[in-house]
């Protein structure tokens, strides 16, 4: 019988902080492992091939540090590269192990959460660019109209420290005013991006007052909690000691001094090249 090891969850930089945040709050007897891919982000920008081939060795090095269920709290990781890493590598490379991504769970609730059948998306230019949303929205609620805004400047603004500056209220209320013309009856708009929720303040004081805001931390935890318990044979793989591990490919001081702000507690993180057996 394998060995239990920890739940992985991979981002290209920081914003999956945000929702091992929420996964820690409702599984805290969980041990996760954390993996940054700094040196190589932004992801967004990226071209299908890259995203995957990146997202593969990320996965491949979680495999290698004994995680039978890796998550990937990217969406632009989860759009470009799930799908082939699920249907083409895991059954060569592991085929006992698991990985998750952010977009189907958040696709499986959301057409609950609008009242006018009408949602809004505001992710980077590569989640756009694949139409994941629409695709899996439209699977379980093909009544629902999707309308999407690519936001390029958002997350270099968030990992600038550039979050509550005058010029994120440029291009915030730039991207919502488009949002909101492409689709005049939006009443829930989802930040499809795990950078997002440190621009939430901003976003609130251009967002229309009857349209929600969704944050996809929750979401995703609580999908994961489900999971576990349909699939006892993974949870059973999932050690249990409470820890949280965090790697970086990059400089870990300055990891450690940007994590904080998306995890909302001090993180201590390690170097990985990738390439650590």
């Amino acid at each position: 019988m394998a060995q239990a090891g920890p739940i992985g969850v991979f981002d290209s930089g920081y914003g999956g902080l945000t929702v091992l945040k929420e996964m820690v709050a409702q599984l805290p007897q969980y041990d996760y492992l954390y993996l940054g891919d700094n040196a190589r982000s932004p992801y967004g920008i990226r071209s299908f091939d890259t995203v995957y081939q990146y997202t593969k060795e990320a996965v491949s090095w979680l495999f290698r540090q004994n995680c039978s269920l890796v998550i990937l709290a990217c969406n632009t990781a989860s759009a470009k590269a799930l799908r082939t890493i699920q249907q083409k590598d895991l059954p060569v490379m592991a085929p006992q192990k698991r990985v998750l991504g952010v977009i189907r769970p958040t696709a499986e609730m959301i057409g609950h959460l609008t009242e006018n059948q009408s949602i809004g998306i505001l992710a980077t230019a590569g989640t756009v660019a694949s139409d994941s949303y629409p695709m899996e929205i439209k699977k379980f609620f093909p009544e629902v109209k999707v309308y999407q805004e690519a936001c390029p400047m958002w997350v270099p603004l968030v990992e600038n420290g550039e979050a509550e500056s005058q010029g994120a209220d440029y291009f915030i209320r730039k991207n919502l005013e488009s949002l909101f013309e492409k689709g005049k009856n939006i009443d829930a708009v989802l930040l499809g991006c795990t950078h997002y929720p440190l621009l939430i303040p901003k976003i609130k004081e251009y967002l229309p007052v009857a349209a929600k805001l969704l944050s996809q931390g929750e979401i995703v935890a609580k999908s994961l909690v489900n999971y576990l318990e349909r699939h006892p044979e993974m949870a059973n793989l999932c050690s249990r000691q409470s820890r949280s591990l965090f790697f970086t490919t990059d400089d870990c001081e300055n990891f450690d001094r940007h994590a904080e702000k998306f995890y909302g507690q001090p993180v201590q993180s390690a170097h990985t090249d990738l390439k650590t057996p």
